[in-house]
C-alpha cells in the first residue's frame, strides 16, 4: 500500500502481521508469510525454542523470511512469568519487541487487566518495546498508555473463535478517543471481510494466525486477507458514506432526463 505508518518509530508498508505457528509444515507457512506480504510475523518462545534446537526447521524458516521479529508471552498467567519470558525472547531473537499476553481466563483467553499492566509497567522500564495483547476496554487501554506502551492491540474476538469483530461499537470508541495511537486488532478474525471491517473503523493493521495457518489453502487466504486488510484502509482514507434509515436514489429525479429533451421536438 501507498501510505505508511509507525510502530515505536519503525516505518512500516504492511498493515497485516501474521502469525507463525499452527502451519502444515514450515515451507507453507513461509509461502503463506510471502504471499501476506506482512513485514512483521509473531513467533514464540516456547514453540521455536532456537535456543535449545527444538523446531529448527520451522526456524530456518522464519529467519529466510528476513522480517522483522515480534515474540510473544503466549501462554503466561502472570506478569511475573511473562516478563522471565520476555527477557529470554528478548536475549533469543535478539529484538526488544515483544508481544505482550497475560491470560486471565483458560476457557475464553481474556487477558488479565492487572497483570497485564504491571508486565507492560516493568517491560517498558526495562527498554521494551511493548505490543500489549488486550481486551477493547478503553479504561484498560488508558491505563497501558499510561505506563508507557505506544501501541495498542485489542481483540476483534476471543483467539482462534473467527468470531470477527464482537463490539465495533467499542474499537470505534477506541479509535475516537486515542486517534494517535497505533491499533492493531489481534485476535478472533476469521475471514477477509473481518480484516476489512476493522481497517474500515480506522485501525492501524490487524494480527492474526489461525485463520491463515488452518485454512485449507493457507497461501490462498493469506492473499485473501492482504486483499481485505487493503480494501478496508482504502475505504477508510476515501471516507464511507454515512449510513441513512431511508433510502435515497443514486440517479437524480429532479428535471427532465436529458434523453426526453429531444423527444419534445418529434
Amino acid at each position: 500500500m501507498s501510505d505508511t505508518w509507525h510502530a515505536y518509530g519503525v516505518e512500516l508498508h504492511s498493515r497485516f502481521l501474521l502469525g507463525t505457528a499452527l502451519y502444515p509444515s514450515p515451507h507453507i507457512m513461509q509461502q503463506a508469510v510471502q504471499a501476506s506480504g506482512a513485514e512483521v510475523v509473531t513467533v514464540s518462545l516456547r514453540r521455536q525454542s532456537p535456543a535449545s534446537g527444538g523446531g529448527n526447521r520451522i526456524w530456518e524458516c522464519i529467519r529466510e523470511l528476513n522480517l522483522r521479529l515480534l515474540p510473544n508471552t503466549a501462554g503466561c498467567h502472570s506478569a511475573a512469568e511473562a516478563i522471565t519470558l520476555a527477557k529470554m525472547s528478548r536475549e533469543i531473537f535478539d529484538t526488544h519487541w515483544i508481544k505482550l499476553e497475560v491470560i486471565g481466563d483458560d476457557y475464553n483467553l481474556q487477558p488479565d487487566a492487572f497483570e497485564l499492566v504491571a508486565a507492560a509497567r516493568d517491560l517498558v522500564a526495562d527498554g521494551f518495546a511493548v505490543f500489549p495483547y488486550c481486551t477493547d476496554d478503553l479504561v484498560l487501554c488508558q491505563r497501558l498508555l499510561d505506563v508507557g506502551c505506544e501501541v495498542l492491540m485489542p481483540w476483534g474476538a476471543p483467539i482462534g473463535t473467527g468470531q470477527g469483530l464482537i463490539n465495533p461499537y467499542a474499537l470505534e470508541t477506541l479509535r475516537a478517543r486515542l486517534p494517535d495511537v497505533p491499533l492493531i486488532v489481534d485476535a478472533g478474525l476469521g475471514v477477509p471481510s473481518h480484516a476489512a471491517a476493522a481497517m474500515e473503523l480506522g485501525c492501524s493493521a490487524v494480527l492474526l494466525n489461525t485463520a491463515v495457518a488452518r485454512a485449507a489453502d493457507p497461501v490462498a487466504m493469506a492473499r485473501g486477507f492482504r486483499a481485505g486488510v487493503e480494501a478496508g484502509r482504502h475505504a477508510w482514507l476515501a471516507g464511507a458514506m454515512p449510513r441513512r434509515q431511508t433510502a435515497a436514489p443514486s440517479t437524480p429525479v429532479l428535471g427532465t432526463p436529458f434523453w426526453q429533451q429531444g423527444q419534445a421536438h418529434d
